[in-house]
């Protein structure tokens, strides 16, 4: 392997949803051939598992230049530029053909998880010639089978799909949440509830945890269900003191449809369709009878919760939770990151994002100089790189990806030109997982100012802040 140039090795693309697939378009504009390696059965699998949600952003904001450029000739038509597409038609629209391009087609492994990555004869402490030697990412089949590719740099685009928080308090699980999600009595964060789920959920006792827009989705899908199946029952689950603020900026919003969710929201939990439980803290899962969690799959299950200092049992037949994303770093340990300590993004990326002082966005667009590690030419894009920050844009990861790109083939310049328009200020988010699902409550300023997680809505450039008023300060 040391006798084969670096030049010569490919840039290995970990994920295969927009961002990852973005990179490899990218890669393909500047000369440079891509691997992209997709643990699914299908380029964008997990875009597809919540294929039933719609985007709160329309199609101009959804589509990367690069990849516009790879469908162009192939007699691709793209969609209308002010239409909201669900993930389904995400995929059936752009990123399926991109996808099956001549240029992408062959570059990408599906069915291939990446299970390890470092570098080809160096743990993360060897430092000698360490930027010389190949990357090695191990991967495992579907079959369990282990291979070793090789790559001259690294880009991370898995996302958060697969690594949601847990329900519990302090970012743990709660006693027995491991046992009920393998039981099914936790479903996954967004179920077709009136679709491919649906029988799971009609007629049922469905407790929803969360205070995002995910959380939102999968309530008002409960609602729609509740008029075909009277006796489902819903329950909403959330930390914070009042769900108002998950109700956005309503008819004020920038973005209509997200508008449209949060009023419709307030309606339904006005008039008793939804129970709330605000100020409420998940501590345990157990079974209305004898036996263990797994009995409560296709039986009665409860869920143990405090609220305002107060034990209280909260019946349910199924528990959705709503509750955000966090990264799996595990199969980075031989790599040198430097990390925030609190969100778990690049260092110099946290504070810009941090909810405790972003709670709706206001996000920077960035390049390759803030997403880089020690680790050279080794970066986290995309949702992952936001670490457990529910403020990821779509349209900011291709812009992640096309600085990052220009670095990887030496063009500096263009790598620190970093542009990119928003469709208003204060975005909360405009895709799937990106909502303020994480279980942290909006400042207090935001619920004074009348529970909208959003500011007022005014088209903009941003440019790089710096400076302790755009994060925090005190951190090093």
């Amino acid at each position: 392997m040391t006798d084969i140039a670096l030049a010569d090795l490919p840039v290995a693309v970990i994920g295969s949803g927009p961002v990852g697939l973005a990179a490899a378009a990218q890669l393909v504009r500047r000369g440079i051939r891509p691997l992209v390696i997709e643990a699914g059965s299908t380029p964008a699998a997990a875009v597809a598992e919540w294929g039933h949600i719609g985007l709160f952003s329309p199609w101009k904001y959804n589509i990367d230049e690069a990849a516009r450029g790879l469908l162009k000739p192939t007699g691709w038509q793209e969609p209308d530029g002010d239409s909201l597409p669900t993930g389904a038609e995400l995929v059936r629209d752009y990123l399926r053909p991109l996808a099956e391009t001549t240029e992408l087609r062959d570059s990408i492994l599906t069915e291939t998880r990446v299970v390890a990555v470092t570098r080809v004869g160096k743990d993360r402490t060897g430092t000698a010639q360490r930027e010389s030697a190949p990357f090695l990412i191990r991967t495992q089949n579907s079959d369990g089978t282990l291979a070793d590719l090789h790559a001259r740099a690294v880009i991370d685009a898995s996302g958060t799909w697969e690594s949601s928080n847990p329900i519990g308090q302090g970012g743990l699980p709660a006693p027995g949440e491991v046992e009920a999600r393998r039981s099914g009595f936790v479903t996954s964060p967004l179920p077709d509830v009136v679709g491919r789920d649906r029988e799971q959920f009609a007629g049922r006792r469905i407790l929803v945890v969360g205070g995002g827009h995910s959380a939102a989705n999968t309530l008002l899908a409960l609602a729609e269900l509740r008029d075909e199946a009277p006796k489902t029952r819903i329950s909403w689950v959330l930390r914070r003191a009042d769900p108002a603020s998950v109700y956005g900026g309503e008819d004020q919003d920038g973005l209509p449809a997200r508008g449209a969710l949060g009023a419709r929201l307030r309606h339904l939990v006005e008039t008793g369709v939804i129970e709330v439980h605000a100020s409420t803290t998940i501590t345990g899962f157990g079974t209305d009878g004898a036996g263990t969690v797994a009995a409560a799959f296709g039986g009665a299950g409860s869920v143990a919760a405090e609220t305002e200092g107060e034990s209280v049992t909260l019946h349910a037949d199924r528990v959705v939770p709503a509750t955000g994303f966090r990264p799996d770093l595990g199969f980075l340990r031989e790599i040198r990151l430097d990390l925030d300590p609190v969100v778990e993004a690049p260092r110099q990326l946290g504070p810009l994002i941090d909810p405790e002082h972003h709670s709706c966005g206001t996000v920077a667009p960035h390049g390759a100089r803030v997403l880089a590690h020690p680790e050279p030419n080794f970066y986290i894009v995309g949702m992952k790189s936001y670490g457990r920050a529910p403020t990821f844009l779509m349209y900011t990861g291709y812009e992640q990806v096309r600085s990052v790109v220009a670095a990887l083939a030496g063009d500096q310049e263009a790598a620190d030109r970093v542009e990119l328009v928003l469709p208003e200020t204060g975005v909360c988010s405009a895709d799937i997982g990106t909502s303020c699902d994480a279980t942290i409550d909006a400042p207090a300023e935001a619920q004074a100012a009348g529970g909208s997680c959003c500011g007022p809505a005014e088209p903009l450039v941003l440019g790089i802040p710096t400076g302790v008023e755009h994060g925090r300060s005190g951190l090093s």
